[in-house]
């Protein structure tokens, strides 16, 4: 494809606009690491709420969603709108617990949760696993999707991409801090959902308007006449599909798969922007409305390009003919969302284009940032060098940024598609999930099961891959209960068997952090304290739960009703409005008591201090 003049201008526009801003906090981002790893922790709610929307927004989540939709129709995204279920859950359960604990970043939760030489060693080990081994991977995941994005379009090779995409992003991510990733992730947002809205647009325009798009898609069937329009699966013909899709990700993968963006309890840079937030309240608020946003707003225009791509490219030969000099290598039904852009007009094809590298950098620069944070915090200051002032940790952070940068390049040459990217990542992070959610309310949990959870989870997995290269291929779904069955008997064991954790730290974590709930009685008792000391008058598991429900109940509702007034489904339209109406209001209720507790407790603190 060819880009026009007025093309260019409005990428270059796009991109002047984005990163601009973030020039201008350079300074105050070389302050000290806490500046530069949590923008001194006084983000408002929505800044960090749409910064966590546009990090889980890539370059490669729209051709995630199509290579889904293209294999398993709209209701195979549940494999990722069962997360819904572990967003909300943080919203209410963990949330506020993160902003108190005062940590830097989530892995120093680990020494002030557990004791011992094994709190370390944890706390070491995840910040290489996660900051480099992990956090290169699914950088390289994005990466690859903008690879082949760029080969599609303009024939570009996967390094000449590389070296775009790096000279686009290491500059801000090693000199802006946080705060520069946090300024270009929400002027981003809106360029990115602008594009995505516009490639929908033109998409159903080219096939002949939503009426005709619904009458092509419905006259076609996938494999075993499959429905690509249903928003559940069809348990009836397809089980199979229905167990991998929903019914597993529903019953078992939500609370069980450590996956970033999506963990259990809130991790990586959930869990940053949570620390970096200024107040409990506006932590609770920032997940809050990333979690409205990431599986409300976003995903209709992403699956409706995917359903006209199965009207104009029904084959990969479709798209292999229509783009006849592209490599072989990077032809999946992923490929097939850039595709569709073959029918952008002028000046809205460079829109998005410019949406699309504002979705790549806004991932890539997060990552950054992300992983650093873990190399330098948690690893080069913890085990290193412990006695060096601010400006040289800021420095080696600017560093690791810049080689982050270059291991996770080096990785996509070793990747294939997204979705083998996205199964991979829920593999090695099976069963590690429980453990996340239960750590904050059960004081038996200890630094080793953190560890046996972690090796056994890697090893079921490696162990899986040997099988699958011998010949013996286990389906992802059945490997998924594999690896988590195995792994939670492996960490609940340690729970009871292993070294427990000082009572003394116990009681010190009790006092700062006050869970609520049953699982921390002894220790309360111990600590001379009540269960409502120290927190709000409404925090209380039941509260949670009511929030958990609505929440979930209004994000779901929203999602399919927004889908059935596109299909033209009237019938179920009036249904699911008042599913939303309802659910909505008591959330609205549950949410107004959280943040007037947090208020609450905002004046108790500043009364105390004065």
């Amino acid at each position: 494809m060819r880009l026009a003049p007025l093309d260019w201008i409005v990428i270059i526009g796009a991109t002047l606009i984005c990163y601009i801003p973030a020039l201008f906090y350079g300074r105050r981002a070389g302050k000290n690491t806490a500046e530069f790893f949590a923008s001194g922790r006084s983000v408002p709610w929505w800044l960090a709420g749409i910064s966590m929307v546009a990090t889980t927004f890539s370059s490669d989540t729209p051709n995630l969603v199509t290579d889904i939709v293209r294999r398993n129709g709209v209701a195979g995204n549940w494999v990722w709108w069962a997360f819904t279920l572990t967003g909300v859950a943080t919203v209410f359960f963990y949330a506020r617990l993160w902003r108190r604990s005062g940590v830097l970043t989530d892995l120093e939760f680990y020494e002030l949760r557990y004791s011992g030489k094994a709190a370390g060693v944890v706390r070491g080990f995840r910040s290489v696993y996660l900051g480099l081994f992990f956090n290169c991977m699914i950088m390289a995941t994005v990466n690859l999707a903008a690879c082949k994005i760029a080969a599609l379009l303009f024939g570009m090779s996967r390094v000449e991409t590389l070296l775009l995409v790096g000279a686009l992003n290491l500059f801000f991510a090693a000199f802006s801090g946080l705060w520069g990733v946090l300024v270009i992730d929400m002027i981003q947002f809106f360029v990115m959902m602008t594009a995505v809205v516009g490639v929908a647009w033109f998409a159903v325009k080219h096939v002949g308007g939503l009426p005709a798009m619904v009458a092509a898609v419905s006259a076609k069937t996938g494999p075993g006449g499959l429905n690509f329009l249903s928003m559940l699966p069809d348990f009836k013909n397809h089980w199979d599909i229905a167990l991998a899709v929903f019914i597993m990700p529903i019953a078992v993968q939500w609370w069980s798969v450590w996956y970033p963006g999506a963990e259990p309890g809130g991790g990586s840079y959930i869990a940053q922007r949570m620390l970096a937030s200024k107040s409990e309240k506006d932590s609770l608020g920032a997940v809050l409305f990333f979690n409205l946003a990431h599986y409300f707003l976003r995903p209709w225009p992403w699956i409706l390009v995917a359903l006209c791509s199965l009207i104009v490219f029904p084959n990969l030969s479709d798209i292999q003919a229509a783009f006849p000099n592209l490599d072989p290598s990077l032809l999946g039904h992923d490929i097939a969302y850039p595709a569709m852009f073959k029918f952008m007009p002028v000046g809205f094809f460079g829109l998005i284009i410019g949406g699309l590298i504002a979705a790549n950098s806004s991932t890539v620069l997060t990552h950054l940032n992300w992983g650093a944070s873990y190399l330098v915090h948690d690893f080069y200051r913890r085990f290193l060098r412990r006695d060096a002032g601010e400006k040289h940790y800021v420095m080696v952070g600017r560093i690791a940024t810049i080689g982050l940068f270059f291991v996770s390049s080096a990785m996509v040459f070793v990747l294939e598609t997204a979705k083998d990217s996205f199964d991979i990542i829920l593999q090695v992070g099976a069963g590690t999930g429980l453990l996340y959610l239960v750590r904050w309310f059960w004081w038996r949990v200890n630094a080793w099961c953190e560890v046996v959870a972690m090796i056994s989870s890697f090893l079921v997995s490696v162990g899986l891959l040997i099988l699958r290269k011998a010949g013996i291929i286990v389906p992802t779904h059945y490997a998924l209960m594999i690896t988590v069955a195995l792994t939670t008997i492996c960490w609940v064991a340690t729970a009871y068997l292993g070294p427990q954790t000082n009572r003394k730290t116990l009681i010190n974590f009790y006092k700062k952090v006050r869970p609520f709930g049953p699982g921390w009685k002894s220790v309360r008792a111990e600590a001379g304290l009540t269960a409502a000391d120290g927190r709000g008058t409404h925090e209380s598991v039941p509260l949670a739960l009511v929030g958990w429900s609505t929440g979930c109940a209004v994000i779901w509702s929203a999602l399919f009703l927004v889908g059935n007034i596109l299909y033209g489904r009237w019938n179920y339209v009036a249904i699911l409005g008042t599913v939303f109406v309802v659910s909505g209001a008591f959330l609205i209720k549950v949410v107004s008591r959280l943040w007037t507790d947090a208020k609450e407790a905002a004046e108790e603190a500043a009364g105390r201090t004065s």
